[in-house]
């Protein structure tokens, strides 16, 4: 019997879906379909469909419960990697283990507070080798000078800047032992330009940026790989519940996105997509970067 991965193509603006062969050799065409004959002929001539694959990769995704990191594993996993889902929130970390379950990928759920370094050590030593780190776990807070408490820059630290570092200290040995790997930090705009309002949140994005090109310039002869991904404002749950509560949330959003010149937010996906260039083979020189994601947001700064 053969081997089917549903493949999706575009052409123009209809969409045509079908089953296609994975199999880069068949011997007898004959018995073939035409819908099948079609798709791998178009395999045959388009190397394309086989870029940014993970096949055989172990990928660890901090924070995958929901949002941005649920968005990663779940690319990562349609891309053929193993992805190990962690985060401090056992339901949505389940659920997002689930999906990718039942649509075919490989995933396992481990629950971890990224600042508890002992904790991560332990599960380091635990998983296999992993080819792929993403920290994204991470948490804001709003406020200037006068409405930031110490505890509350402590806290942003401990979650932002000491969870990648913790993660980093746990996962990156092995990869360094063996000359390969991606390490993939979630910072923020905030960590490229200031950010009114979010002190505590923009020191620590600083913060993991610095790490990023810090560890970069350090390793990145080893050939283990260190980028950081910068988005602009993200339209995740989090952010759909925060404008839910307002009186008008569709004058909220367009204020809330105002700071990038397209007038819109950033996806989880399309955050995702740049973390899947960074974890492929296709960005082998790719290091010490910050990837922008924020719609021009930065342009002019």
């Amino acid at each position: 019997m053969l081997s089917l991965k549903l493949l999706r193509l575009r052409f123009g603006e209809h969409r045509v879906e079908f089953e296609a062969l994975c199999l880069p050799h068949v011997r007898d065409t004959k018995r073939l379909l035409p819908e099948e004959s079609q798709a791998l002929a178009i395999i045959k001539n388009s190397p394309i469909l086989f870029m940014f694959r993970l096949d055989q990769k172990n990928a660890v995704v901090t924070g995958a419960g929901s949002g941005i990191g649920r968005a990663i594993a779940e690319l990562f996993a349609r891309q053929g990697a193993t992805v190990w889902v962690l985060d401090r929130d056992e339901k949505g970390g389940e659920a997002t283990v689930a999906e990718i379950v039942e649509r075919g990928g490989r995933a396992h759920f481990e629950s971890l507070d990224v600042s508890d370094a002992l904790a991560a050590e332990v599960l380091a030593q635990r998983l296999p080798g992993m080819d792929v780190l993403v920290n994204n776990a991470g948490i804001g807070h709003v406020g200037n000078l006068l409405a930031t408490a110490a505890a509350d820059l402590d806290r942003l630290h401990a979650v932002n800047v000491r969870g990648p570092f913790n993660l980093c200290k746990a996962f990156v040995p092995p990869m360094l032992e063996r000359g390969s790997g991606s390490v993939i930090m979630l910072a923020s705009i905030g960590g490229i330009v200031g950010v009114r309002d979010r002190l505590a949140y923009t020191v620590s994005k600083h913060a993991v940026v610095g790490l990023t090109r810090a560890l970069a310039l350090d390793h990145s002869a080893t050939g283990v790989r260190f980028n950081a991904i910068c988005p602009g404002r993200v339209e995740t749950p989090f952010v759909k519940a925060r404008l839910a509560e307002y009186p008008d949330p569709q004058a909220a959003y367009r204020e809330m996105a105002s700071t990038q010149l397209n007038g819109r937010m950033v996806r989880s996906e399309e955050v995702a997509a740049a973390a899947l260039y960074l974890a492929a083979e296709e960005s082998a020189m790719v290091t010490g970067s910050c990837q922008m994601i924020d719609g021009g947001w930065s342009a002019g700064k």
